[in-house]
């Protein structure tokens, strides 16, 4: 139950006079439907007016507040015209008040003729005309304070002004509670932060109040660490039970090639998890192709061995239906019995598969999301891995865990190297593996930077390729063309690449395409019925294609590192020499170059990820936003990086030292946790 104090927060803003549903569709376009969602809208930006008796002691292009009085109108010779008040300061010196659409009705009242009024705006000359285009302000004269000198500005949309969204937010924050402090005392000393309340204002009057805005963002990230450390104490504290694979099927693996030393090590790892009777809760980082999939089938082998089952799970159709036939080959001879479950099986198909969940026929389930539905039941349980994780936030990876009478054990799997600021920022309950070490046989993708000029040679080292019996992936950031952009798009790239090699050697799937239409296409690329496959960065993880050794990505400046480094992972996965075109334009910021050198420098996706959180923060990197869980509102990517390892190690002392949720401090880090909607961990703990 959220704390009642926190109630007059979270209540809709529709409940506040004023805003009905003609201001509720633009505020819901900026996510802002509860009062608090409003208190966290903080302003970017700060407009400063000067104020000044007379015209003359302003500048062209300053903002300022002056008395003036109407003496004519001038009206346009078409409706559409801008319209003009003619007024003068108390010196008698002229400017003109233009207001532009059809606008002549409110001017004519806001300024009536020989009446003085107090009027805000940008001054500017036309010609030797003194001028203010729309005034953003008209009031009574001698109204000091009906014009602020200071007005912060707000993240807007259309059908919303400034003026409007600061009465919310005035509302707001007059709503704000006295909360009792949850940051360790000697650490808030240190840093000179102001109280929550205060800084909530604090941030509301100015950006640029660094204390204020990172005592917040502090707030938010204390929260989330908080938050994690207790799921993590809470699993911790559930009785689980330990899992030893006897060997016979993991030995009966024909493998090409022996384990590397970094996956024999993992491994351990793993398997020493499983061995205890508290739940796994593991993490395997490893860069594309280092061999992730082989150590989490050990993994799913030694909990059959155990007389238990085990599920996969992949976040997309594709990858799913993916991970089933690389399965299905690797445990080819094996008496192991493999299914798949995706929301597309339906009908008899789907009846027998959730029959052989429960009657424990089924040993090993791949599917995405669906195998954890209501009405999948399994008859025993005990390992769950996810694969590509990020897209799997804390809340889900709980719901995983609920499963079976005892919760299973959890590995996640992820190629996307992880920094550790946002290791802790996301998955702060989990152990850590890393695979940092490639299979032999694996050679690095040679890759080169391209301008989009040499497009046509780039289009004729294609055909050789294709003629040579390869297969190459063309990457484009966009479906379709649209008007504002001029970045390639993948339907117009398809139709110029079927022109010259025929419509049946180029494929084309992106994302808006229909499952099995995607499917299709895939199949066909997999099976070397397609020479050259035209995508969208639909095909950024998981999709294994041997034959494909040339990676085109066209306006490569447009890509994040990672991304970039997760398709040129799609090739390189065969015996032959692959290389990676990266396609830029000819104009390119600073930091698009640094990226674009870093991609050929370097293979190792350590390495591009720490360059990757410098380059472009933490919210970009990983798609935090799509998990969930890390959707910060008030921390700014840079604030993450200062202000988390600062954060983690107070949630640490919270929970270990000061006697967590029973502690002094319990029941204001509980208040924090309901403020910033962290309370997922809170059920979790008897004291929640």
């Amino acid at each position: 139950m959220r704390p009642e104090i926190l109630n007059p927060l979270f209540a809709a803003l529709t409940d506040l006079k004023g805003v009905g549903p003609q201001l509720a569709k633009p505020l819901t376009r900026l996510g802002l439907e509860r009062v608090i969602d409003v208190l966290f809208h903080l302003p970017t930006g700060l407009i400063s007016r000067v104020p000044v008796d007379r015209l003359d002691q302003a500048q062209a292009g300053q903002t300022i507040i002056v008395d003036v009085t109407a003496q004519d109108y001038r009206s346009g010779r078409s409706p559409r015209a801008p319209f003009g008040v003619e007024a003068v300061d108390r010196a008698g010196d002229h400017v003109r008040l233009v207001y532009f659409g059809r606008t002549s009705g409110l001017a004519r009242k806001l300024f009536p003729l020989g009446e003085a009024r107090r009027v805000s705006g940008r001054l500017d000359l036309y010609g030797d005309m003194r001028q203010i285009v729309h005034p953003d302000h008209v009031a009574e004269p001698g109204d000091e304070g009906a014009i602020a000198i200071h007005e912060p500005v707000y993240p807007l949309t259309e059908g919303l002004t400034n003026a409007r969204l600061s009465q919310l937010a005035a509302v707001a924050l007059d709503r704000r509670p006295e909360l009792a402090e949850w940051i360790d005392a000697p650490l808030l000393a240190s840093r000179n932060w102001p109280a929550w309340r205060e800084a909530m204002e604090r941030a509301h009057a100015s950006p640029r109040d660094e204390a204020a805005r990172d005592r917040l963002a502090y707030d938010e990230i204390f929260a989330s660490q908080v938050a994690l450390m207790l799921i993590r104490q809470g699993l911790r504290t559930r009785k689980g039970r330990g899992i030893r694979g006897d060997g016979r099927l993991t030995d009966a693996l024909k493998l090409p090639f022996g384990l590397t030393g970094a996956q024999e090590r993992v491994g351990r790892e793993i398997a020493g998890d499983m061995a205890q009777d508290v739940p796994m809760l593991r993490m395997l980082q490893g860069d594309v192709g280092s061999g992730k999939t082989l150590v989490a089938l050990r993994a799913m082998l030694a909990a059959v061995e155990a007389g238990t089952q085990a599920a996969l799970l992949a976040p997309t159709e594709i990858l799913a239906r993916q991970h089933h036939a690389t399965l299905q080959a690797m445990l080819a001879g094996l008496p192991v019995n493999l299914a798949i479950l995706t929301g597309r099986d339906k009908g008899k198909v789907r009846e027998s598969t959730l029959m052989g969940l429960a009657d424990g026929s089924i040993d090993i389930l791949v599917g995405t999301h669906a195998i954890f539905q209501e009405a999948v039941q399994y008859r025993d349980l005990s390992l769950v891995v996810v694969d590509e994780q990020h897209r799997f936030g804390v809340a889900q990876r709980l719901m995983l865990t609920g499963k079976g009478a005892r919760p299973p054990h959890l590995l996640v799997m992820t190629a996307t190297p992880i920094p550790r600021t946002l290791q802790l920022a996301n998955h702060g309950e989990m152990d850590v593996s890393r695979i940092d070490e490639m299979p032999p046989g694996r050679t690095p993708v040679d890759t080169r930077v391209v301008s989009v000029d040499r497009l046509d040679e780039v289009v004729s080292g294609l055909e050789r390729h294709l003629a040579g019996g390869a297969q190459a992936y063309w990457v484009c950031p966009l479906v379709a063309e649209s008007e504002t952009s001029e970045l390639a798009a993948a339907e117009d790239r398809a139709a110029l690449l079927r022109e010259r090699f025929g419509d049946t050697r180029v494929g084309l799937v992106h994302g808006r395409m229909k499952g099995p239409d995607k499917d299709a296409v895939m199949a066909r690329f997999q099976a070397g019925e397609i020479g050259v496959l035209v995508a969208t960065t639909v095909i950024e993880v998981g999709v294994d294609v041997p034959a494909a050794s040339l990676m085109i990505v066209e306006h490569a400046e447009n890509f994040g590192l990672a991304q970039l480094h997760q398709l040129r992972g799609r090739v390189g996965r065969g015996t032959a020499k692959s290389v990676c075109l990266l396609l830029r334009s000819q104009t390119l910021s600073e930091t698009a170059r640094e990226r674009l050198a870093l991609m050929r420098e370097t293979n190792d996706g350590f390495v591009i990820a720490e360059k990757d959180l410098e380059l472009r923060g933490g919210g970009e990197l990983l798609g935090l936003k799509q998990s969930g869980d890390a959707d910060y509102r008030l921390a700014t990517p840079e604030q993450l990086v200062r202000l988390l390892p600062v954060a983690h190690d107070d949630a640490r002392l919270f929970v270990e030292r000061d006697g967590g949720m029973d502690g002094p401090r319990g029941e204001a880090v509980r208040l924090c946790l309901y403020l910033f909607e962290r309370d997922a961990a809170v059920p979790l703990l008897r004291s929640g």
